[in-house]
């Protein structure tokens, strides 16, 4: 299952530079051509990531259905977090201390300190990253989540500070109703070159909480749908927990608003040993936002909305 993140898009490029890019592009690829064992293997590996997607969103602690309540730190340094009612963020649990912890930002990173005298809780293991067994009383970790009883807080920067709340015993579990899903078509699998940006570029991008963020503009993926040449450009947030060759790909399309969610879609890339990359459309997927209001989601940029229509990856599942 691809896990799915709260990514964010670009502006619009300026004419004169769009055109110098639209130069040095590539030749626009096709679709990959695959042997039959091959698209067998390929279509087993699509049906197996929606079936797994499906069975996440309808029961697991991280699911965004899971998503119970969220606060911004704004202008703040710290927030805390508890049962009492004077608390920036409120949790009416037993479970939960009356003033359970504080958290402060800490340039990229959280420090997560115990208020009350009995309250604990768990971080992120140091290797593979899940819940740690044992309790805490102070820790300064990454853009990640601590436990609070059944609790999970997810501690997410971007620049923009937040925590999100998800509940195993969120009652939005009842409200699922799987995910609707276009038809898996190996016409929209690529094999390509992605053309670099020849000027490095920092940009603004916009969110759907109404941040400017920053991001890289990378390049641009060139690629041929039915007739029609296609280009996308792909960004890297300039954020914490944003690897390197982290690209973001963020797009709106002629299903857009009827077929597929309102805002737009989003689709990953996969560098290949060769150099180039796997980008398919089969694992499109919609954004945080199409199944909670507590996320922060991108609002794909103008540079990428596409007459085309992309017939497959996730459809509208009418969520809100």
């Amino acid at each position: 299952m691809r896990r799915r993140s709260e990514a964010i898009t670009g502006v619009v490029l300026g004419t004169a530079f769009v055109m110098t890019a639209w130069a040095l592009a590539a030749t626009p690829a096709r679709p990959v051509k695959l042997a039959a064992a091959e698209a067998a293997a390929v279509l087993k590996e699509i049906d197996t990531d929606r079936v797994d997607t499906q069975k996440w969103l309808q029961s697991d602690p991280t699911s965004y259905l899971a998503t119970v309540d969220r606060r911004d730190f704004e202008q703040r340094k710290s927030l805390t977090v508890g049962r009492a009612a004077d608390n920036d963020l409120r949790i009416d649990d037993p479970a939960v201390s009356a003033h359970h912890v504080r958290v402060t930002v800490e340039g990229d990173t959280f420090r997560v300190v115990a208020v009350d005298a009995a309250a604990r809780f768990k971080t992120p293991g140091e290797k593979d990253k899940k819940l740690a067994s044992e309790d805490r009383r102070e820790a300064v970790v990454d853009p990640s989540s601590i436990q609070i009883g059944r609790f999970l807080l997810r501690l997410s920067h971007q620049r923009f500070p937040g925590i999100i709340v998800f509940d195993p015993q969120s009652p939005r579990f009842k409200e699922y109703k799987g995910i609707k899903y276009f038809p898996p078509d190996l016409s929209y699998r690529y094999q390509l070159p992605l053309t670099p940006n020849p000027k490095p570029e920092t940009i603004t991008i916009m969110s759907t909480r109404g941040n400017q963020r920053r991001a890289e503009r990378v390049g641009w993926f060139d690629f041929v749908v039915g007739t029609a040449a296609v280009r996308l450009e792909a960004l890297r947030l300039l954020e914490p927990g944003v690897g390197e060759n982290d690209l973001g790909i963020f797009f709106r399309d002629a299903t857009t608003g009827k077929e597929s969610y309102e805002l737009g879609r989003y689709v990953d890339v996969k560098k290949l040993p060769n150099g180039n990359f796997l980008l398919d459309f089969n694992f499109t997927y919609n954004p945080a936002c199409a199944y909670s209001d507590h996320y922060n989601c991108p609002i794909p940029p103008k540079a990428n909305i596409l007459t085309v229509a992309i017939r497959a990856g996730e459809m509208d599942s009418h969520y809100h």
